[in-house]
């Protein structure tokens, strides 16, 4: 994650610690069964040049198309 992280900041430590305060904030979990998706919206960072860095990585993460291990369902990733 912070490989990815670091396409959108120049420091390694500072893509750790923004990594450390993504886990720590808040987020929506949208499930749709129809849809079989389960969207979560993470809450915007302290600043807009995280935003942008976080943005980046949740959009990788969703390219992924990781998927939840009991349902399935596809994960996607948002800023809110």
């Amino acid at each position: 994650m912070v490989a990815l992280l670091r396409r959108h900041l120049k420091k390694e430590d500072e893509a750790r610690a923004l990594l450390g305060e993504l886990f720590v904030s808040s987020a929506d979990i949208a499930p749709d069964d129809a849809a079989k998706t389960v969207t979560i919206k993470v809450h915007r960072m302290a600043n807009p040049a995280h935003d942008k860095a976080i943005a980046g990585l949740l959009e990788a993460l969703t390219m992924e198309e990781f998927t939840h291990p009991e349902t399935g369902a596809k994960m996607i990733y948002m800023l809110a």
